[in-house]
């Protein structure tokens, strides 16, 4: 995932030094002092300790300067009944939004300007993009979503494992194709479950 320098709602971030060594999400919202987007951050802001506990940096961008980032956080504290304490990006000049890929070019500001759209990017401990969703802007994100997907990518991560449809911490996943039935039982010496199918293949 790109290095960059920038200001932000918390002083000017080195992106490579701030998340060095640690799973890091970066999301993007279309402006500041706009509903959806307040309701965002609120979210996630709550959500921050649960984002913690597994080791993961969070990190907000928009194409405003930092005066109005921590005007906006102000008011998403006191009408969302929560404490934002990630940092904003500040792109004024879009300069990050175009490097990243985070612009709608049919989503326009007052001076005609293209917005940014609501951009998820989670990036793991070796700086590599591990998973990238692109909502629009009439579609708030749901936070408890992310926070599922990044369950799924540690453990899948270190385990020769998938998570099914629906999968949440706790419920059972899936052995994957690649992992013969020998090794299988050596990986996985409690025991595992396989589901029979019409087709009479072991793929479940």
């Amino acid at each position: 995932f790109p290095d960059f320098e920038a200001d932000s709602s918390d002083g000017k971030i080195q992106w490579h030094k701030h998340i060095d060594g640690k799973w890091a999400i970066l999301f993007s919202h279309p402006a500041d002092y706009t509903p959806v987007c307040t309701t965002e951050l609120g979210a996630a802001a709550k959500l921050q300790p649960e984002f913690e506990k597994r080791g993961v940096l969070m990190a907000a961008l928009s194409c405003n300067d930092t005066d109005s980032h921590r005007g906006w956080i102000n008011d998403i504290n006191a009408t969302q009944c929560a404490d934002v304490k990630f940092p904003i990006i500040a792109d004024p000049k879009r300069d990050l939004a175009t490097k990243l890929g985070m612009l709608e070019p049919d989503h326009k500001d007052a001076a005609g300007l293209p917005m940014t759209c609501r951009a998820v990017f989670i990036i793991g401990p070796d700086k590599k993009l591990k998973l990238s969703l692109l909502y629009p802007a009439s579609t708030g994100r749901n936070f408890n979503e992310i926070l599922r997907v990044v369950d799924s990518l540690q453990l899948t991560v270190s385990h020769s494992v998938a998570t099914p449809a629906n999968w949440t911490d706790g419920d059972d996943c899936m052995i994957l194709p690649t992992v013969s039935s020998e090794d299988a039982k050596e990986k996985f010496p409690k025991g595992f479950k396989v589901v029979d199918t019409p087709s009479g293949k072991p793929y479940l």
